[in-house]
């Protein structure tokens, strides 16, 4: 195939995405089905997310896709999945956050095996719990339960990711010798004890997730992407005129905590930069799939993002390519190599000029199959 003028590079993987529960503007967890996970894929696949991680929130069909796709050539992108998640009675996620899901609720150390050896049965990638407290309208997960997830789950030989906000979390979890953060810190500066914890156990910054925290505040007035072709090429009609309407941007701007979600971005740039520079392995994620997180155009923003807090494009490009398949130990993924998958994306423009070139997506190929092919933005 003759591609002289363009430029190659792997296919993107998301760390942190969910499928299946979202239409248009519209949180809908109960009309979960294979259908609504695969019209997710394909929409990640059209933007060069070749490989994503769903993190908590999937039903049983998952498992048959996932399980299809390691034994075939996919046409779309290809699946990790925690299955379901698990939450604290009183805490945030899951179910509690987005009803419909059958998010298993633990109360006590006591709920934490049966949990753990039902998603392992299913052979789960990771497990996924949640310890927020929504800016002090919840509770955290209390930190016993939150050990036995992750004793149980490596009991198992499976891999513990969490959902976290603060430093404290942060710090008592690595302690723990859990896997991953499913986000970045972003009520503190990370400190030096966090960096030395996160190395020496091995634990990942699995995904900063730095559009989540721009989702929540930039729809009070008309954002900047609603005119990007690349955007709306995605979206439909009806979310593009509820983005643009005064109504839903007022809501938005009543917000209590909408400058919070501002200063919480600014310290996850921060704490990404002193992360990477400390020598703590990343990968990129995004929390996609949830309304006003935008499935395959919201990568493209936070290589963007993560440019924009230091990161050099390279370093972006690698942690969204080669770290996040060595995350998910696919050795046959993630980088451009005689013997491993062709999970390509091929561009008009060079990204290491310009992070937003990534946006010049030409085609896209998964398994050497074309999931994507159009002309360039």
């Amino acid at each position: 195939m003759d591609l002289t003028g363009r430029f190659v590079m792997p296919g993107i993987v998301n760390l942190h995405g969910h499928l299946g529960i979202t239409s248009g503007m519209t949180l809908a967890p109960k009309s979960y089905s294979r259908e609504t996970v695969e019209h997710d894929l394909k929409t990640y696949a059209e933007y060069g997310v070749t490989t994503m991680l769903s993190l908590g929130l999937d039903g049983d069909p998952i498992f048959d896709i996932r399980d299809r796709q390691r034994t075939s050539r996919p046409t779309m992108t290809r699946v990790y999945t925690a299955g379901l998640g698990f939450v604290y009675k009183d805490g945030i996620g899951g179910g509690i956050s987005f009803p419909g899901v059958p998010t298993p609720v633990l109360n006590t150390v006591s709920d934490v095996e049966p949990a753990v050896a039902e998603q392992a049965r299913k052979h789960v990638d990771v497990i996924k719990f949640w310890t927020d407290d929504n800016l002090g309208k919840a509770k955290r997960m209390p930190y016993d339960i939150c050990k036995a997830i992750i004793d149980s789950a490596h009991r198992h030989g499976v891999r513990v990711v969490a959902h976290v906000y603060y430093l404290e979390d942060a710090k008592q979890l690595t302690d723990f010798g859990i896997d991953g953060l499913a986000h970045i810190v972003r009520d503190k500066p990370v400190d030096q004890e966090l960096i030395d914890s996160m190395k020496r156990h091995n634990t990942w910054q699995v995904a900063a997730t730095l559009t989540r925290e721009v989702s929540l505040f930039v729809y009070a007035k008309t954002p900047d992407f609603i005119s990007d072709p690349f955007f709306t090429r995605s979206v439909s009609a009806d979310v593009l005129k509820t983005l643009s309407s005064a109504e839903y941007q007022q809501k938005m701007a009543s917000d209590p905590n909408l400058e919070r979600y501002r200063q919480a971005l600014e310290m996850g740039k921060r704490n990404l930069k002193a992360l990477a520079d400390g020598g703590v392995r990343y990968g990129i994620g995004t929390d996609t799939g949830v309304p006003g997180r935008f499935q395959g155009y919201f990568e493209h923003l936070e290589l963007q993002q993560m440019v924009e807090a230091g990161l050099t494009p390279m370093q972006a490009i690698v942690a969204a390519t080669k770290s996040g398949a060595e995350f998910l130990k696919a050795a046959d993924l993630g980088t451009l190599e005689a013997g491993k998958w062709a999970d390509l994306i091929v561009l008009a423009k060079d990204p290491l000029d310009d992070i937003k070139n990534t946006r010049t997506v030409m085609a896209v190929y998964i398994a050497g199959n074309t999931a994507y092919k159009g002309m360039s933005q």
